[in-house]
């Protein structure tokens, strides 16, 4: 992949960050790491089950040598468009992370363009508190996960809080940012 297609696709996902995740408060715990530049954003450009899982293992391994980094996004800009598809590489990944022995060390969050929470239509704003500009795995520090929990008065609250606003928002809001 070209360079300046990189710094594109990071770019995107950074603004997405900022003006989204930040900017309407989804995550209450991104502002911190982002503002510390402490997000690793690795593109894989590839559409091979078996690369993504390698390389997903890998940014683990990474962050495991890197404790300056406190998250880490494989973006996923080649062949993850469709959303089942991309469902079963999640399930996947989170299986893997288990079978390493990583469970408990290390989670993912999932984020694509299509996200779709069972039981809503495509068209339902609450589906845009997961839709992102390319499809990611996010992975998470478990220690990180778990001390922002323990400081957050209502974590439970979060995710109908993200829901209202994006419906308050709505469907037209979040296209500029996604598709």
């Amino acid at each position: 992949m070209k360079e300046l297609l990189e710094e594109e696709i990071i770019s995107q996902t950074k603004n997405w960050i900022k003006q989204i995740v930040i900017g309407l408060n989804f995550c209450p715990f991104a502002a911190q790491p982002f503002n510390d530049n402490s997000i690793h954003y690795k593109i894989i450009d590839s559409s091979k089950l078996n690369i993504i899982l390698e390389e997903l293992i890998r940014e683990c391994n990474r962050m495991d040598a890197d404790d300056k980094t406190d998250t880490s996004l494989l973006i996923l800009p080649t062949g993850w468009g469709s959303f089942k598809t991309y469902l079963d590489l999640l399930d996947l990944s989170e299986k893997l992370i288990e079978q390493e022995g990583l469970e408990g060390i290390y989670q993912i969050a999932s984020f694509h363009p299509d996200f779709l929470f069972a039981g809503t239509s495509e068209n339902d704003a609450s589906n845009y508190t997961n839709r992102s500009p390319y499809p990611m795995l996010h992975i998470l520090r478990e220690e990180q996960v778990e001390q922002a929990i323990k400081k957050h008065k209502d974590i439970h609250s979060i995710p109908n809080t993200n829901i209202s606003k994006a419906n308050e928002l709505g469907v037209n809001y979040f296209k500029s940012f996604i598709h």
